[in-house]
This record gives structure tokens, C-alpha cells and sequence, in this order.
């Protein structure tokens, strides 16, 4: 019987995973450098936390989620996204009790029900950050000269768009006025919409369907509803992000698609991706944390999607580094043991070929595996109690008297 990774889901090995690597790094450097703390969160969580957070008339909820009943009855959800959790965990533990303000980060495997395509699959893979405890603009335009930097740092060139979507007193006349636009409109949107329009006509601006987006494209803009508080908080937004000399680009359409969201929401875009082509996108949501059970809290984040990012950057170039340990003879194999294992504990990759072919074979192995050094023991070095070092890259060897003096060459 054959067995095959399920649809939706890949393996990720070398060299893959070495750009997967990267990618995490990357980001994790960035965000520990602007003050950030890894929280590492469950892979499920109760389906209804979903649901009241990220929104039941969303995609992900409708039609997206990864829902079972477990042994003890319970509706479960594999996590769809990052914040819900976050959030959760936030407020389970009483951090707004304890700090300031606070910056997570975190990294990991998210899952959505929806078609596989490149950039798009089934588990995929995210990194976070969340800021809980700043109302202040200055805080947005931070998170997202944070988020700039990450790309940047990874060559990744993407398009920044930003808009805000108000709040909660200034959003029924917007959602109002939508409505009234849309009513003339129905037959001219996708079936997805026309549900979107009965639940959360806001919904209607994030569809990607060529025909919505022509209707939409004449839609009135929200930023001309905003009352003067959001529309004061997003100009100082704007003006941060000049100061910061964050490049931008405003889309007075642009709401993303979870519910939660409040005032500044953005997304870097990339133009190589087609239709899947935001790369990293977040914003506020300043009633999240009261709605999960906790205080008033002012928060804000954003994802990057993993997946999507590594399609952008070039082929990593293996750099040569380590050393393999090549041997002939049982003697020789028994002292190119005792070197490989004196290396590690000196903090250096080694390897040995515990097959022990010829010579020529065990050089190509170390080629192959990228090593910058063989250390050569054959049945000279062995009679003369000393070691060959060789460098792959420009063929130089040199005799090596003693380990030490090894360690020290390498």
C-alpha cells in the first residue's frame, strides 16, 4: 500500500525546509529587536472561540474550519488563525493584570478547509505579532514599520495598502450607506456576497470575484464616514509611517476579512503571487479582548503568511561549513569516531560515513553534504599518529598533529 501526504498538505524537506528557516529567523531577529516575546499557543482550541472572534457570517467560519467533536463531547476547531488564540491566552492568564503593555510573537502551522493552490494550502504556516495595551497611533505605524522590516530584511518586495475602517460609532452610517449601494446591486455579485451582503455587507469589499470588484469599485468609501476621532487617528497613522519612511499606498476599500477588526488595517501585497497576493496583512482591534472575557484593552497585529513568503525568495546557496570524517580501516574508523564526537562537543558539526566505502565515495558524500573540511585518516595517519585536513572548496590539505591543534585550525 502506497501512502501519500493528504491533499492540502506538504512535507517540507531540504532545501525547503532551510528556506522555512530562514524565513523564521528572519522574522523572529526583527521582532525581538522591537521588543517582542514568544508565546507559543495550542494547535486547537473550542470551535466557538473562532467563531465569536474571527465571526460567523466570515469564510473561515462558513466554510473554512477544521471542526470535530472530541472523546469528551467538546466542539473542537484546528486554529484557523493566530489572534484568537493570543487573545485568549492573554486574558486566561491575567496578563492585562500584570503589564503595561505587551508584545507576542509566534510561529506555527495554521489550518483552513479551502481549494490548494500555490500559496494557498490546506496547514500552513504563520508568524504573529500582537501588541496588547496601546491605543496611541504611533503604536499602529510601529507595528507596520515592524512588519516592513521583516519583508525588507527577507528581499521580499510587496506593495503596503492601508485604510481604516472606523469603529463602532462612526461604522452603522457607513454600513447603512453600503447597504443602499448594494441593494441595487445584488445581481450583479457572486452567491458568496449575496450572503455576505444579508449578514455583513463590510464582507462584500473583500471579495476577490472580478464582477464584485467592479460593483465595489463604485461603492462609497469609508474613510468619508469616519467620525473624528478614527479619522484623526488615521491621519496620524499616515504621518507616523512618513516619518518611519514606510512607503504606502491608501485603499479606501480594503477591510480584510475578519471581524474583529477596528480603524487601521493594512496588507503588503506582492505582485508575483496573482490572485493570492497579500503576504503579510493585520491591523487593530480594540473590542477583541472585552469580547473574550476580559477587560477593555486596546490591541493590534498582524500575520505573515510563511508559505506565501517563501515563494518570493531565491534558492538559498548552501554554505560550505562542518567537517567529514573520512576513514579506511577499522583502526582509522575507530579514531574518526573519537574526532567526530571530541568536534561536537567542541560545538562543530561533524559527520562520518559509518559504511566506510572508498575513499572517492566518502569524498563525494562530503561534497554533497556540503562540508567545508574532510579530516582524512588512512592507514598513514594512523602509522604516524597525525591527521589530514582538507579544504573541499580549493582542494588544500595540510598534516594536522593532534586534535587540539585541529580545533584550532577549524
Amino acid at each position: 500500500m502506497e501512502y501519500r501526504a493528504l491533499r492540502g498538505v506538504e512535507d517540507l524537506i531540504p532545501p525547503e525546509s532551510l528556506k522555512y528557516e530562514r524565513v523564521v529567523d528572519t522574522f523572529k531577529e526583527v521582532v525581538e529587536r522591537a521588543g517582542f516575546s514568544e508565546v507559543i499557543l495550542p494547535i486547537f482550541e473550542e470551535a466557538r472561540l473562532f467563531t465569536r472572534s474571527v465571526g460567523e457570517s466570515s469564510d473561515i467560519v462558513n466554510k473554512e474550519m477544521y471542526v470535530f467533536e472530541d472523546k469528551g463531547g467538546r466542539v473542537v476547531a484546528l486554529r484557523p488563525e493566530g489572534t484568537a488564540s493570543a487573545v485568549r491566552a492573554y486574558v486566561e492568564h491575567g496578563v492585562y493584570a500584570k503589564e503595561p503593555f505587551t508584545k507576542w510573537f509566534y510561529v506555527g502551522p495554521m489550518f483552513r478547509f479551502e481549494r490548494p493552490q500555490a500559496g494557498r494550502k490546506r496547514q500552513f504556516f504563520q508568524a504573529g505579532a500582537e501588541v496588547f495595551g496601546f491605543s496611541q497611533p504611533g503604536a499602529d505605524a510601529e507595528l507596520i514599520k515592524v512588519a516592513d522590516t521583516v519583508l525588507k530584511e527577507l528581499s521580499v518586495e510587496a506593495v503596503l495598502e492601508v485604510n481604516s475602517i472606523g469603529c463602532r460609532e462612526c461604522r452603522p452610517a457607513y454600513r447603512e450607506a453600503l447597504i443602499n449601494f448594494l441593494m441595487s446591486k445584488l445581481n450583479f455579485l457572486c452567491p458568496d456576497c449575496v450572503r455576505r451582503f444579508e449578514k455583513n455587507p463590510l464582507r462584500v469589499l473583500d471579495c476577490k470575484n472580478e464582477s464584485c470588484q467592479k460593483v465595489v469599485s463604485q461603492a462609497p468609501k469609508i474613510t468619508d464616514y469616519l467620525c473624528s476621532e478614527c479619522r484623526e487617528h488615521y491621519e496620524k497613522v499616515k504621518e507616523y509611517l512618513n516619518l518611519f519612511k514606510v512607503e504606502f499606498k491608501e485603499n479606501p476599500f480594503l477591510v480584510r476579512g475578519l471581524d474583529y477588526y477596528t480603524r487601521t488595517v493594512f496588507e503588503f501585497k506582492s505582485s508575483q503571487l496573482g490572485a493570492q497576493s497579500t503576504v503579510l496583512a493585520g491591523g487593530r482591534y480594540d473590542y477583541l479582548v472585552e469580547e473574550i472575557g476580559g477587560p477593555q484593552v486596546p490591541a493590534l497585529g498582524f500575520a505573515m503568511g510563511i508559505d506565501r513568503v517563501m515563494l518570493l525568495i531565491p534558492e538559498l546557496e548552501v554554505e560550505r561549513r562542518g567537517v567529514f570524517v573520512v576513514t579506511r580501516g577499522e583502526e582509522a574508523y575507530r579514531r574518526g569516531l573519537e574526532v567526530v564526537n571530541f568536534l561536537r562537543s567542541k560545538g562543530i558539526r561533524a559527520e562520518i560515513d559509518h559504511r566506510q566505502g572508498s575513499f572517492k565515495a566518502q569524498m563525494k558524500a562530503a561534497d554533497r553534504l556540503k562540508v567545508k573540511f574532510a579530516v582524512i585518516i588512512g592507514q598513514d595517519e594512523v602509522e604516524g599518529e597525525f591527521y589530514s585536513l582538507k579544504e573541499l572548496s580549493t582542494g588544500k590539505q595540510e598534516r594536522v598533529e593532534s586534535l587540539k591543534e585541529l580545533l584550532a585550525r577549524l
